[in-house]
């Protein structure tokens, strides 16, 4: 059987641009698609923690370190300058490959600036 499993995550990136009149997808500053490990054209799902819509795009290469977080075409009406977004890639594996993949985990300032990476999330509290 395979699994789609998340395959990395760009957690609470701030949006600094809403181009709707731009061709389409999320442009994503390079420095943190390389430490995420998310490529460019990739298939992207967008949860946008400020008003709960979830969108599906792909992601293109920003500027390095730049912290650029374009939504553009469409996608630009589900998010706006200021939104918190949580950025998510998600591959498919069988169950053994499943049991061993950890996933890449980046946490970003508000500037969209790397403070650190991890490969797991703590347990929720109840």
């Amino acid at each position: 059987m395979q699994l789609n499993v998340l395959k990395a995550k760009i957690h609470r990136a701030t949006v600094t641009h809403a181009e709707l009149h731009y061709e389409g997808s999320c442009a994503i500053d390079g420095r943190l698609l390389d430490i995420s490990g998310i490529r460019e054209y990739e298939q992207v799902h967008i949860y946008n923690v400020n008003n709960g819509h979830r969108f599906i795009t792909y992601a293109i290469r920003g500027e390095e370190g730049s912290g650029v977080i374009s939504v553009n075409g469409a996608a630009a009406h589900r998010a706006q300058p200021g939104d918190l977004l949580i950025i998510c890639a998600y591959g498919s594996c069988d169950e053994a490959e499943a049991a061993k993949f950890k996933p890449t985990l980046v946490y970003v300032d508000r500037h969209n600036q790397l403070t650190h990476t991890n490969h797991s999330m703590p347990a929720q509290a109840a």
